[in-house]
């Protein structure tokens, strides 16, 4: 492998290291009779201020999202039952992206994850398992700001930079997310970023940034 520019990885969680959201959301649609694409449209329409934001910010609770989510979609001319929609974010993981984290964890690099979710995760059970691997967890539903707020970033990279011990840059890091919408400050910022449409497509431009195989020859498990 290539000397590695990157010494630091950031993960998102859904449509990363678990299966997207996007495929439940569509088979909702598809079941219901709604339009394809059309939660992932309500999603991005006015979205620092839509229900989903707010959500993602705890600026609602439950309620309160189901119900502006189902106002915003009635205005849209569809409705829906919002309950569905959240039902859709359990992702299976991703055995092929848990395999590399573990491999980079081995190799002693510093690890982030970094996700926009609606409730604080569990750090029980196989969830549990999989965070336990992160030196640094950063979740919107605890920090009140949310993907792709500048200000998320900023904090994972003080967050991972205390849990290691010396200050990470976002120069240091690769960042790895689902979305475009997501990369764009990220890369601004400095991080070297990868969009993850296709895991293994992604594990190999992880790979060359690192300087692993993370498919290949990398070593296994090995918590520090």
């Amino acid at each position: 492998m290539s000397a590695p520019s990157a010494t630091a990885v950031v993960f998102d969680l859904g449509g990363v290291i678990t299966e997207s959201p996007m495929t439940a959301f569509a088979a909702y649609e598809a079941e219901a009779g709604l339009p394809d694409g059309l939660i992932r449209r309500l999603n991005s329409t006015d979205p620092d201020t839509n229900a989903w934001a707010r959500y993602e910010r705890r600026e609602l609770d439950e309620a309160g999202f189901r119900a502006a989510f189902e106002a915003e979609a009635a205005a849209a001319g569809h409705p829906l039952d919002a309950g569905r929609v959240l039902a859709g974010l359990a992702g299976d993981l991703r055995p092929a992206m848990v395999t590399a984290v573990r491999r980079l964890r081995a190799a002693g690099l510093p690890l982030a994850l970094l996700s926009n979710n609606v409730a604080p995760m569990e750090r029980t059970g196989r969830l549990g398992e999989l965070l336990g691997l992160f030196d640094a967890v950063v979740e919107s539903s605890v920090e009140g700001v949310r993907k792709p707020e500048p200000a998320i970033y900023a904090r994972a990279l003080e967050r991972l930079g205390e849990a290691v011990g010396r200050p990470i840059a976002a120069t240091d890091c690769a960042y790895l997310d689902d979305l475009g919408i997501n990369l764009k400050p990220a890369r601004a910022m400095g991080f070297a970023t990868i969009k993850v449409v296709e895991p293994g497509a992604a594990l190999a431009e992880l790979s060359a940034l690192v300087g692993l195989d993370l498919d290949g020859s990398a070593p296994r498990g090995g918590d520090r």
